[in-house]
């Protein structure tokens, strides 16, 4: 006899700001499959886009989609075969592909991610009561874990790719998703310890200081950068980011600076400007200029990370770059830039780094997240990442808002309006159950 499914109850995206609670048939898991609780789901920047305008980027929807990827649960049921291979599963055979068997299936042209509207048919998102998900690719939690910092492992996951991509982060302790890490010191001569990235020395500036980008200046802190400092139209974030510590104002300045809105733009003037200038590049000079002369940095930085996808800081960024800098772009805002200094970029040797999702970061995000740190070691010595005992509680400072599933539509009002009724700072809104 035929087993009747149970249900469950999603927040479902009809269209922009149709957002339906809605129960849906759930049934046993497949072959290979946890039967999951979920109990906290953070909403991001990019859940924000499609339910404020129906697309985030060049991904609209196309059918009804239920949101949140940055989520943690119980496993209440196992499906046939999950048994004898959790956790330790690794996807082979016909779904592996040249990006996937060299540890960057994040890139795989099969790879479907949820709550997002980049394939057709969309896989839904975690914003349910209770989801079946491939076993291969779930991660336990340390007991000492609470389930909203769990959630956080995500966005950290966004940036410990990045910091790699940007090289200040030393590669994977864990060759592939769902393995555990190699018990050898060094596999071999090329990733000697000597060999490792560093952030030891480097100067980091960060543009945007939403949750993504107080996350990017903690780790980046974390990894023993000299010094972090971070840009905004903000203020109140900018003050948030100072006074917990996420930036370095001691000494060299004041590590934050709030960009004027383009009417207010910029109080440097050149006084022969080019006349075949645009106006965005000679704008982004101008406020590339201020910033760095109130950081009293006017060499620029080493490193940055653009987390806010706004064109106005894209091309800012090639200004507040040192020679030789690595940018890397991570907020995914406007699909294009109407102009960009391509030729500042490339005689000052700026290099541009595209950085999309993650691969291989979840187990040492839950590491951190558990107040472990990096087994990876740089320049023979501890990569730094045990020297802030406090570093999940630092980031869980970023959860300001709480909601349960049934109010799913006033948590998204709340995090697009960045204000609560009280009017206190809107920073990371978590979904629990």
């Amino acid at each position: 006899m035929p087993v009747s499914p149970t249900t469950s109850f999603a927040a479902v995206l009809h269209g922009p700001k149709d957002l339906r609670l809605e129960s849906r048939p759930l049934w046993a898991p497949g072959p290979g499959q946890c039967q999951l609780d979920i109990k906290a789901t953070g909403l991001c920047g990019s859940d924000l886009h499609y339910y404020l305008a129906g697309r985030n980027g060049d991904f609209a929807i196309r059918s009804p989609l239920v949101l949140g990827h940055e989520s943690a649960g119980v496993i209440t049921a196992l499906g046939p075969g999950v048994a004898s291979q959790y956790p330790h599963l690794r996807r082979t055979g016909k779904d592996a592909c040249k990006y996937c068997d060299n540890s960057r299936y994040n890139l795989c042209k099969n790879l479907r991610f949820c709550s997002s509207a980049k394939t057709f048919p969309h896989r839904d998102g975690m914003l349910q009561q209770t989801i079946n998900h491939e076993a291969w690719c779930l991660h336990p939690i340390p007991d000492v874990t609470s389930f909203s910092q769990a959630a956080l492992a995500e966005p950290l996951s966004v940036l410990l790719h990045a910091s790699r991509r940007a090289g200040i982060c030393p590669p994977s302790s864990f060759p592939s998703l769902g393995t555990a890490p190699s018990t050898s010191s060094s596999s071999s001569s090329s990733s000697s310890p000597s060999h490792y990235p560093s952030a030891r020395g480097k100067k980091v500036l960060v543009f945007g200081v939403g949750a993504i980008g107080l996350i990017a200046c903690a780790l980046a802190q974390e990894l023993g950068a000299e010094r972090v400092c971070a840009i905004d139209i903000n203020n109140d974030r900018l003050a948030f980011a100072a006074r917990e510590g996420f930036t370095h104002g001691e000494g060299a300045g004041t590590g934050t600076y709030c960009l004027p809105l383009p009417s207010k733009a910029g109080s440097i003037t050149s006084t022969e400007p080019n006349p075949k200038e645009p106006e965005n590049i000679r704008r982004a000079k101008e406020n590339a200029a201020n910033a760095l002369a109130v950081f009293n940095e006017p060499d620029g930085f080493d490193v940055i990370f653009e987390c806010t996808g706004a064109e106005a800081c894209v091309i800012m960024s090639v200004f507040c770059a040192t020679l030789g800098a690595r940018i890397a772009l991570i907020g995914m805002g406007s699909p294009l830039v109407s102009s960009f200094p391509i030729s500042a970029a490339a005689t000052r040797e700026v290099d541009l780094i595209g950085s999309f999702r993650y691969a291989d970061t979840y187990n040492e995000a839950v590491m951190l997240l558990s107040g472990s740190h990096l087994s990876a070691r740089t320049n023979g010595v501890s990569n730094g990442l045990n020297k802030h005992d406090y570093f999940s509680q630092k980031l869980s400072k970023l959860v300001t808002h709480r909601y349960p599933l049934s109010k799913a539509k006033e948590a998204f009002e709340v995090l697009a309006r960045g204000r609560d009724e009280n009017g206190g700072m809107v920073l990371k809104v978590v979904i629990e159950s």
